[in-house]
């Protein structure tokens, strides 16, 4: 047992020596090297001398959970002041309920939301008002689909936050992430896959 471990031992050393080159001290200059340490690594992200584990590793899996879709947070904030019967990420859509002021308790709206993609576009939304109007003892109602200005004022809105939304996106992912050179984008993604 003792000469078993004598020999690996110095079969150890042996290989050891043999890698003298890899093993030996460098002198390096300081002033090659900038003092600040994220400067140090971003350097050596650039000159491909370092690697990262947990980090840039695209294994074709793609979670899009509701809270990092811009579109889906800027309607929910924009609807927020009005009940909501469902609302279905997976399915994509939004319903309220109806929903009246208290000066016009005659007439209430609902409105639905569809997402047609998840891209921040005109064509994005597929929006639809339904407007109830009521006699005066609230017993005679008629609901009618409104195709007016508050239709093209909803969308608008919700594409300005979404589009916001996905902005800030974009700075959080260059400030979590200092050492990559470019910014995802939707087209190198498609490349990638």
């Amino acid at each position: 047992m003792k000469t078993i471990k004598i020999f690996i031992l110095i079969l150890s050393l042996l290989f050891l020596n043999n890698c003298g080159d890899a093993l030996k001290f460098r002198k390096v200059d300081a002033k090659e090297y900038p003092p600040d340490p994220k400067l140090r690594v971003q350097k050596n992200m650039e000159e491909g001398r370092g690697f990262r584990l947990m980090g840039n590793s695209n294994n074709n899996t793609n979670y899009n959970f509701a809270s990092s879709n811009p579109l889906w947070r800027a309607t929910l904030d924009t609807l927020d002041f009005m009940p909501l019967v469902s609302a279905n990420y997976s399915g994509g859509i939004v319903i309220t309920d109806w929903y009246s002021e208290n000066n016009s308790p005659n007439q209430a709206i609902k409105i639905s939301v569809r997402f047609l993609t998840n891209e921040i576009r005109s064509d994005a939304l597929d929006i639809n008002i339904f407007v109830k109007e009521c006699s005066n003892n609230l017993s005679n109602c008629e609901v009618n689909q409104s195709e007016g200005e508050l239709r093209t004022e909803l969308a608008l809105n919700i594409l300005k936050k979404a589009a916001q939304y996905e902005q800030e996106g974009i700075e959080k992912f260059r400030k979590d992430n200092p050492y990559n050179v470019t910014t995802p984008t939707k087209e190198a993604d498609k490349i990638k896959n």
